[in-house]
């Protein structure tokens, strides 16, 4: 009874609700963009299509953070570096299953027969672990670029390449710059991560413009940069990003009221997934939308403080990587939605419909919720310190 008082009263509580709050906002704007299409893909049957399989998930991933909760983070480090194996075979195998069938479209989802994952969803949160596990674990020797720094550079450039074939290249993106920056706040030289970096991108931009439908959108957000798009092809390649600006325009300071989104009725395409943003400017307002922004930015804050006030390595990067990972993929939903960034495909944390994803980052957040108790239960300090300066 003692070691589950402890668990009760010790976990960040504001932390809890936040991550409550940010769910249940959620799942109210994700039945409220999805009803549309789903009267359109239901043949007007129904228009709870995509909340009640929301519901299940979000149920789901609820259960697994409350376990997270419960069980050890420290647990998890001996299982790491299999866990990293076993997502790039998942990764892997997801790729030659699309083949094999002969499916054209971008193989990111593993197929299970009950249920489908997104396997390089379950690649972040094992790289998250892994460089974790590492840090803790070389942290003396991070600094040396060839003993310290160049494997998990080169595990991590392993599993990256895996995303890319898919073809995933912004999630692949995305996965790396958690990395880099987990490397770099656990004590990696600047310099390192700098010639690394220039390296990854010298790399990457050819091969982010060998898909045209990338390159396109990459020639569209530059050109509606410098104000010189034009032409019916421009149009409907920038038609999302054009749309989803109509969508926060519509809404103005105070919004057109829960519902009342004018965009979501088959002009915005997938309201409910990458630009469910969108429909919450709309709806919601500035008003609203801050609010969105300003809970990502409370949950990230509470990570921060979780990682300063934990003794133990291992959690600090754990809290790191999961405070990051939150707190990127929502910045550039964002940036996506507002026209900062071309179009990505990365959908906004628990708000967006997306079992993988959801389930995932319910995940990291109990392990978060669970490294907030480590005061209590970390019996030996280090003197180790990381580059947390947020």
């Amino acid at each position: 009874m003692k070691h589950i008082d402890i668990i009760t009263k010790k976990y960040d509580q504001l932390l809890l609700i936040l991550i409550i709050i940010l769910c249940a906002m959620g799942t109210v704007m994700l039945y409220s963009a999805s009803s549309s299409i789903s009267l359109n893909e239901t043949g007007g049957l129904t228009d709870t299509l995509f909340i009640r399989s929301h519901l299940k998930r979000l149920l789901l991933g609820i259960l697994i953070m409350f376990l997270f909760i419960i069980i050890d983070y420290r647990k998890f480090k001996s299982i790491a570096p299999y866990l990293m194996i076993f997502s790039i075979i998942l990764l892997l195998a997801t790729k030659i299953m699309y083949l094999v069938k002969g499916i054209n479209f971008p193989a990111r989802w593993l197929d299970l027969g009950l249920f489908t994952v997104q396997t390089s969803d379950i690649a972040r949160f094992s790289l998250i672990l892994y460089i974790a596990y590492y840090i803790d674990k070389k942290r003396e020797s991070l600094k040396d670029f060839y003993n310290g720094f160049l494997p998990p550079v080169l595990l991590m450039a392993g599993i990256l390449f895996t995303i890319v074939i898919q073809p995933d290249f912004s999630t692949a993106a995305v996965i790396g710059l958690i990395g880099f920056s987990m490397l770099f706040i656990g004590g990696a030289k600047l310099s390192h991560i700098i010639t690394t970096g220039v390296i990854s991108i010298v790399i990457m931009i050819p091969v982010m413009l060998m898909r045209s439908y990338r390159m396109k959108r990459v020639i569209y957000w530059l050109g509606s940069i410098f104000g010189i798009n034009s032409g019916s092809e421009q149009e409907v390649i920038g038609y999302q990003a054009q749309q989803s600006l109509i969508s926060l325009g519509n809404g103005g300071f105070w919004g057109l009221g829960l519902g009342n989104s004018l965009e979501k009725n088959l002009f915005l395409p997938t309201p409910h997934t990458d630009f469910i943003f969108a429909i919450i400017g709309e709806e919601l307002g500035f008003i609203g939308a801050i609010f969105v922004i300003s809970l990502f930015l409370f949950i990230f804050q509470r990570g921060i403080k979780i990682a300063k006030e934990t003794t133990d390595p291992f959690g600090v990067m754990l809290a790191v990587g999961t405070s990051f990972s939150i707190i990127i993929y929502s910045f550039i939903n964002v940036a996506v939605v507002t026209g900062i960034f071309p179009v990505t495909g990365l959908p906004m944390p628990l708000v967006s419909h997306g079992g993988s994803s959801l389930i995932i980052n319910l995940a990291c957040l109990g392990m978060l919720l669970n490294i907030s108790q480590a005061k209590r239960s970390v019996s030996h300090a280090t003197s180790w310190k990381p580059q947390l300066n947020v």
